[in-house]
């Protein structure tokens, strides 16, 4: 249902002038009491005598627009605008009006100009902002980020404090890479709203990508203080924990996800790693095959099985899962050098220097991008809880 724009209501607060005035507050007075038949017959009483008084023309619009009547709503508001440009009132309702009707691209550049013309009308301020945001939200779902990024730069400028419009768009630049972008707009998010759990593990993933791993340790630890039994809380924890070389810490993290979701992958591939790296060889390929006999192709735990069989000596077969690894993922950088090792074992010597080569390209790449691997998934942090796989 269209809004009424009660400041345009409350205008009519001041001392009558004239005949058409009383009738304005009368009509106002109907329409707000949900009398629509006389409020309709005082309007059609002024404009019958003065047909170019725009408040009564931007009132009647109104009154259609509660009626459904949205191509004559428009046409009233229109009228109004073309007799008296610079009333924010027409414009604004007008804007309103397109809200009501899906047009939200006219509706911008109306209520745009009936803010600019009355910059206490919070209406037309969250109409935008909402706006705005649904633009967002569709762009993400296109793959539009660019597009989503522009709306709500624009939402921010309306309101730079809004813990909502920052956390969209803190999602939004993390996406795209924009981390210090993302972290301040987390950081706003939290300023407003301490306890903002989605804020917090934002706010955590872009200092993990950022390589601020102390950092993202502490944020993920408010997570968890929040949500203690999510499973992606506790993983994210262990990622960052790894990072700072924690790892027995890690390990207990990741054995905590696994305990609260046991059908998963991630937490148990990070603990096989965590277990290959200590050399507990068996432990390590338990927990790879666990990964493997959900996801087949499940490129880092071939990897790792192919590491596992590289320390048993197990050359040929070390081959084989490398190779597996590397066809389902070849940007895969330890696949390749793992590869080339155990092709140097086996005399391969040309085949070696091939995949070295390739595993010291891709970490270059890797370097000038400054990322950290860190595989949580976009959906949950959006949707309160990023079950890792």
């Amino acid at each position: 249902m269209f809004t009424l724009g009660f400041c345009f209501v409350i205008s009519l607060s001041a001392p009558a002038q004239t005949t058409n005035d009383t009738l304005l507050r009368d009509a106002a007075q109907s329409l707000a009491a949900g009398n629509l038949q006389r409020a309709e017959s005082e309007l059609q009483s002024i404009l019958q005598q003065s047909p170019d008084d725009y408040r009564a023309l931007d009132f009647f619009g109104l009154l259609r627009a509660e009626q459904q009547r949205n191509a004559d709503a428009e046409e009233l508001f229109q009228r109004a605008i073309r007799i008296k440009p610079d009333s924010a009132s027409a414009h604004i309702h007008l804007g309103l009006l397109y809200v009501q009707m899906g047009r939200l691209d006219d509706a911008i550049p109306q209520l745009q100009d009936g803010l600019h013309l009355a910059p206490e009308r919070t209406d037309a301020a969250k109409a935008l902002i909402d706006i705005w945001q649904e633009q967002a939200r569709t762009a993400i779902v296109r793959g539009e980020s660019e597009k989503a990024l522009a709306a709500l730069i624009s939402a921010r400028k309306l309101a730079p404090d809004d813990p909502d419009v920052n956390y969209q768009y803190g999602m939004v630049a993390l996406r795209m890479s924009l981390l210090p972008d993302a972290i301040t707009a987390f950081q706003a998010t939290l300023k407003v709203r301490s306890d903002d759990a989605l804020a917090l593990y934002g706010l955590g993933r872009a200092y993990m990508d950022s390589s601020k791993f102390e950092d993202a340790r502490q944020q993920f630890e408010k997570y968890i203080e929040l949500r203690p039994n999510d499973a992606s809380g506790h993983y994210a924890l262990g990622m960052s924990l790894a990072a700072l070389e924690r790892l027995q810490d890690a390990a207990t993290e990741f054995q905590r996800s696994i305990t609260l979701s046991p059908v998963q992958t991630e937490s148990y591939f990070r603990l096989g790693l965590l277990q290959l790296d200590a050399k507990d060889l068996d432990s390590a390929a338990s927990n790879f095959r666990r990964v493997l006999d959900r996801d087949p192709k499940h490129a880092g735990a071939l990897a790792g099985m192919g590491r596992v069989e590289l320390e048993r000596k197990k050359y040929q077969e070390a081959s084989d899962l490398l190779q597996q690894a590397i066809a389902g993922n070849d940007q895969l950088r330890e696949a390749h050098y793992f590869l080339g090792l155990t092709y140097a074992r086996m005399g391969r010597k040309e085949e070696s220097e091939q995949q070295l080569q390739i595993a010291t390209r891709l970490e270059h790449e890797e370097a000038q991008k400054q990322r950290t691997v860190f595989k949580i998934l976009d959906s949950g942090s959006e949707n309160g809880s990023v079950p890792p796989k």
